[in-house]
């Protein structure tokens, strides 16, 4: 046997469960969605195995998305752990037979603290799907596994709607790219999120020349500082901007380069960014301009920084 075959075979039964779970749950999604929005607490994520994995996983994309939630595993649920839950609380619970013990177990406690549950489940009349207030139903087909025995689809499907619930959250609690900045303040991503122009520009001393120097003098200022010099009004306004590659192409196409003032070839009405911008987003208009320095001005023109693009790449933004 080919193991790509295999391979074949196992993805494309994933796909039919996954498929089918639209079609099911076209009207009990919103449903869903609209149950779990209008949680005052925090959602209790419960399910036991292979479920209780993926459970944990929907649990913490929730929380990073806006929607604060923490995993309860059933077991311990019922030697005491139930403890943590209070009334606010909404449950979002994993059960493909619908018929599990422990969980079973737990639901006169998510009664008694008038919790509502939402579930997943392949069986719509079972324990779990009745105490639910909304019920997202896996497909009734076989699983992956050639034994039918390890849970592999319904995993998959279940992770996919956990998925979609968290996304269909963060959408109606408009979470924005600054939120989520906040609550992953770590590693890269963090730090792309997190990063402003201020953070990395370039601000002591700036490059400012009078515009009537010679070029050659401008040539000089750019050399000491990274190949860019600047020029402001008589209110301090950037007024023009000149860099190494403005000069390239000079000299390809004038020969008297040298009998030129800096006001003869100053770039006028140059690209700038804001200070406080995420250096992400300046990063991104650097790359489309095909430019790699940019000014940072405030909010009356004046010049604050230069931010290279070396910079930004080197701190990690992308």
């Amino acid at each position: 046997m080919k193991c790509f075959e295999e391979a074949r075979r196992v993805i494309g039964i994933e796909v039919q469960w996954l498929m089918e779970s639209i079609h099911l749950n076209e009207d009990s999604f919103d449903r869903a969605v609209a149950v779990l929005s209008a949680t005052t607490g925090k959602i209790v994520v419960c399910g036991m195995g292979k479920s209780g994995h993926v459970a944990r996983k929907i649990a913490a994309t929730l929380t990073s998305t806006g929607s604060p939630a923490y995993f309860l595993h059933p077991a311990e649920g019922i030697h005491g752990d139930i403890g943590i839950l209070a009334r606010g609380d909404s449950a979002l619970v994993l059960s493909k037979s619908g018929e599990t013990p422990e969980i079973a177990a737990m639901i006169p406690a998510l009664a008694r603290l008038d919790m509502p549950v939402v579930s997943m489940t392949c069986h719509g009349d079972s324990i779990l799907a009745r105490a639910s207030s909304a019920v997202l139903l896996l497909p009734s087909f076989e699983e992956a596994c050639p034994y039918n025995l390890a849970p592999t689809a319904s995993t998959t499907t279940m992770m996919a709607l956990g998925d979609a619930l968290a996304m269909a959250l963060l959408r109606i609690s408009g979470f924005s790219p600054e939120d989520f900045a906040h609550v992953h303040p770590g590693g890269m991503l963090g730090r792309k999120l997190l990063l402003r122009v201020s953070d990395i520009m370039v601000s002591d001393p700036l490059p400012v020349v009078c515009h009537s120097i010679p070029l050659s003098e401008a040539i000089e200022v750019m050399t000491r500082h990274r190949g860019v010099c600047i020029t402001t009004d008589s209110d301090g306004r950037l007024s023009g901007i000149f860099v190494y590659g403005d000069l390239g192409r000079l000299m390809r196409n004038r020969a008297d380069i040298l009998n030129l003032t800096l006001s003869d070839v100053l770039v006028r009405n140059p690209a700038v960014v804001s200070p406080v911008e995420p250096a992400s987003t300046a990063v991104a208009a650097m790359e489309t301009r095909g430019i790699t320095s940019v000014v940072a001005v405030d909010e009356e023109g004046r010049p604050k920084g230069i931010l290279y693009l070396h910079d930004a790449l080197r701190e990690g933004v992308r």
